[in-house]
């Protein structure tokens, strides 16, 4: 194999922290490099010593002079009095260069043809063109930004929205094709489609990649190498994210220093990994899950612990948690959401995705009271404790320590078994360790901030649990703990992301905002609906398609029906408690599978009620939405 970047030594401080330090490491042809990391690790630091624009560094990075590098940062830094296409052009690289000297000498040579000197300068530019197959560079340009869902090639940077400057970034980047291609968060503002046009796109690449990201599905699709970034030191994984987890809950189960609960939480990991997304058809895997527990709970002998405890107590949520009923929503003559109505029930797991702009944020927001509505209602049940972690999230005071800021909520919580939980356990149940518990503030990473900032959420103990974007700021071990939380929270979730590993683990109802006010629902995972997607959109490459596992309420043809008719208004009156009336049955088989573990005859019985009681329930709050359109 072709050695191509070698780093010798390197150690980066910041403040009194150490980064990283002595780091040695060979980036090979073809090597496709996973970087993770906790927030604060370095990760970005070292993507900026490769680059070579961190000149604040000891060591040495040794490559050949013709080697290029490619660099996607985090917030790229593009001239905001430019369009999209000067902007990609403006670029430092070779072809980018060839095209600018080109045009300049074809506009000097057309100006004053007679001009010797301009003519010979014009076929030099032409033939370097021709060297450098630089003539289909602004197609491919187009291509790529036409992926990337940018399409006005002549509007200003300035006028962009930071997500859609971080796609004209990428298109920049992408476009030169470097020997290795650094990438910051490149999945960050993308929606689902560019996600896999991406992964497609590397996958043909034929340089070398290191990607930052916490979309782990990206990365067991791109990466052949995992880096972990740790405490200052560099560890190198062979395979993708999923040979990692593997072998990480080897190593902690070898390392007797290491936590209980660090060493379950890779193993809860590596098992959602094994299972592979066809097996996790929501509400089944839950159910196959928990009989299996038992199962092992039986052949052991011994009570079934084994994953990391952070259920924390909250105030009783009771029947009644938010109801949307005919809805309008409007910004700046957009529309958002058109007579929407949806009943929101404790324990359920709701996820939102879809195209960027739609509004899935809005509704987040109005069910917040951030955002007024134009029309209907939104009513929040009388019990809700409502937290909200948002992408804007609020100003947090430098000067306080890290444990000062905590204890101001209180000097512990409660745990759903009345235990009280010290701020000093829960900082460290979120990563971090003893040695930062007395950090400021202000010498925080960015990350760490948001890192600090949900835990605070979180020690509020609320019922209602709103979520937006989360993975575009928290780290992959964070996101992990954020995934065991939810598993084990009592309340209703609500998120809003377009990371499909993450919507995966914490959703089984979707909201999939299409623009302009359409709204597509879904009972399942979200994997399971970008496969249902890619099967209705190919149906002639489908023909022994399963019938569809989706719960949809489509838009009703309304056919002039204006209101309820009497059988349907006694039907309306009484659905809320029929709805009840099914939630405590579930609740109380979900309970007598807990007192039969002994008895497999009996826990089979029992699962196929609550099968039964679970298809009732979508039936029931299905026709309560359409109901609700109808109800005056």
């Amino acid at each position: 194999m072709v050695e191509t970047l070698r780093a010798e030594k390197l150690t980066k401080t910041y403040g009194e922290k150490v980064l990283f330090k002595d780091l040695d490491f060979i980036i090979n042809e073809n090597d496709r490099i996973g970087l993770i990391g906790t927030n604060g690790s370095g990760k970005s630091s070292l993507l900026n010593t490769i680059a070579g624009i961190d000149h604040d560094v000891t060591g040495e990075i040794i490559t050949s002079k013709a080697y290029r590098i490619g660099y996607l940062k985090q917030h790229p830094e593009l001239p905001e009095d430019m369009t999209v296409m000067e902007s990609v052009f403006a670029g430092n690289q070779k072809v980018f260069k060839v095209i600018r000297h080109y045009e300049d000498a074809l506009n000097d040579y057309s100006n004053h043809p007679d001009n010797k000197d301009f003519e010979r300068r014009y076929l030099d530019a032409e033939a370097k063109m021709n060297e450098d197959d630089a003539w289909n560079t602004e197609s491919r340009v187009k291509t790529i930004l036409t992926q990337l869902k940018i399409n006005d090639m002549d509007q200003k940077i300035g006028s962009m929205s930071g997500g859609q400057q971080k796609r004209v970034g990428l298109a920049q980047v992408l476009i030169q094709s470097p020997d290795l291609l650094l990438l910051d968060e490149p999945t960050n503002h993308l929606d689902f489609d560019s996600i896999e046009w991406l992964e497609q796109y590397l996958s043909k690449y034929k340089g070398s990649l290191i990607v930052v990201t916490h979309d782990r599905y990206f990365l067991d699709q791109v990466s052949n190498h995992i880096w972990e970034l740790s405490f200052g030191g560099l560890y190198e994984y062979p395979g993708n994210y999923q040979d990692y987890v593997a072998k990480k809950a080897e190593l902690v189960d070898e390392q007797l220093a290491t936590s209980h609960k660090e060493q379950q939480l890779y193993k809860q990991e590596l098992k959602w990994m094994k299972a592979g997304a066809k097996a996790r058809s929501t509400k089944q895997n839950a159910r196959i899950e928990r009989f299996n527990q038992l199962e092992d709970k039986v052949k052991e002998g011994t009570p079934v612990d084994g994953e990391l405890d952070i259920a924390m107590g909250q105030q009783r949520l009771g029947k009644k948690v938010i109801e949307i009923n005919h809805v309008d929503l409007e910004i700046a003559n957009n529309p958002i959401l058109k007579d929407f109505s949806l009943l929101i029930q404790n324990g359920q797991r709701i996820g939102i995705s879809g195209e960027n702009g739609a509004g899935k944020s809005s509704l987040l927001n109005a069910i917040a009271g951030i955002l007024p509505i134009q029309g209907g209602s939104i009513e929040i049940g009388e019990t809700v404790k409502m937290a909200y972690y948002t992408q804007q999230m609020e100003p947090i005071p430098d000067d306080k320590r890290v444990i000062s800021y905590l204890t101001d909520i209180g000097q512990n919580v409660v745990d759903a078994d009345g235990n009280k939980i010290s701020v000093t356990n829960l900082l460290e149940q979120f990563l971090f360790p003893k040695f930062m518990h007395g950090t400021l503030i202000r010498k925080l990473s960015g990350g760490e901030k948001r890192r600090l900032y949900l835990l605070k959420l979180l020690m509020e103990q609320p019922n209602v649990l709103l979520l937006d974007e989360p993975t575009n700021n928290l780290d992959i071990a964070t996101l992990t703990v954020l995934e065991d939380y939810i598993k084990h929270f009592n309340g209703t979730t609500i998120t809003v992301s377009h990371d499909r590993y993450f919507l995966d683990k914490v959703a089984d109802r979707l909201l999939i905002f299409d623009g302009n006010a359409k709204i597509e629902r879904y009972t399942g995972i979200f994997t399971d609906y970008l496969k249902s997607k890619k099967e209705d959109a190919h149906p002639a490459e489908n023909n022994h398609k399963k019938a569809s596992k989706t719960v949809e309420v489509k838009p009703v043809e309304k056919k002039e029906k204006t209101k309820l008719t009497y059988a349907e208004k006694l039907e309306y009156d009484g659905i809320e408690a029929k709805i009840e009336k099914n939630e405590n049955e579930i609740a109380e088989v979900s309970a007598d599978m807990q007192n039969y573990g002994d008895d497999y005859n009996k826990l089979a019985e029992l699962q196929r009620k609550l099968d039964d009681l679970n298809k009732e329930s979508d039936e029931l709050v299905a026709r309560w939405e359409y109901l609700s359109e109808f109800a005056e």
